[in-house]
């Protein structure tokens, strides 16, 4: 298991994320969180307003400045090569190109942060080709004591349950390279049904904010490794 940081105390993460956003696209300072178009058949663009409105909860409960529209990228063009925060989601087939494969493993080890989340249907091909990006690492099921699920908000059982699923648990995922998290997998989970506008899902309050509140400790945990 690798080394976990310790908390950090709320002025002092704050301050790291404004330095750590430093150099962003978009607006000065900004961050752009940018989602992932992949080949495959998948619908990498599902849940068309999930990221507005969670980059519009993360800016108000945290103070980050976040580029209010989402950047969409294929892996290798401009926009990936110049993007630190990366998102992707789906139901269907992912499938990375072997130059994608090289690609997307070279710019993770230097650095950039891969948040996928399984919008139902696509782990099977998302953990076979992440095996063909990362074939000597191993998935790491993250501790409800990790930072990432308590720097802005504590979520003491870990990972919300936000979509029923096939009824399993919902797991938290990494790959680290050297102790760092380069992608972090929310499995049997669904954030980005709870970060739908409300009429989309009919998701319970409650649930949605909890969606909510886990994005925006993944987006501060991201810039603050």
């Amino acid at each position: 298991m690798p080394d976990f940081p310790v908390r950090l105390w709320p002025a002092a993460w704050l301050l790291l994320l404004a330095l750590s956003a430093v150099g962003a696209q978009d607006t000065p300072g900004a961050l752009v969180i940018t989602r992932l178009q992949y080949g495959g058949g998948g619908d990498w663009y599902a849940d068309p307003s999930s990221l507005p409105n969670l980059i519009a909860f993360t800016g108000q409960a945290t103070g980050i400045t976040i580029a209010a529209v989402e950047a969409r990228a294929k892996i290798g063009d401009d926009t990936f090569q110049e993007s630190t925060y990366l998102y992707l989601t789906g139901h269907g087939n992912v499938q990375f190109s072997a130059e994608e494969v090289g690609q997307l493993r070279a710019h993770l080890m230097a650095g950039a942060f891969l948040h996928a989340d399984d919008n139902y249907g696509m782990d099977r091909s998302f953990r076979r080709e992440m095996k063909k990006v990362f074939p000597d690492k191993e998935w790491v099921e993250l501790p409800p004591d990790h930072q990432i699920f308590n720097l802005v908000f504590p979520f003491p059982a870990g990972l919300p349950k936000i979509h029923e699923h096939d009824n399993q648990r919902p797991q938290g995922l990494g790959l680290f390279h050297e102790g760092r998290l380069m992608v972090f997998y929310t499995f049997e989970c669904d954030l980005g049904d709870g970060w739908e506008d409300p009429q989309v899902h009919d998701l319970p309050p409650e649930l949605r904010q909890a969606a909510l509140r886990m994005g925006a400790n993944i987006i501060a945990y991201a810039l603050s490794r």
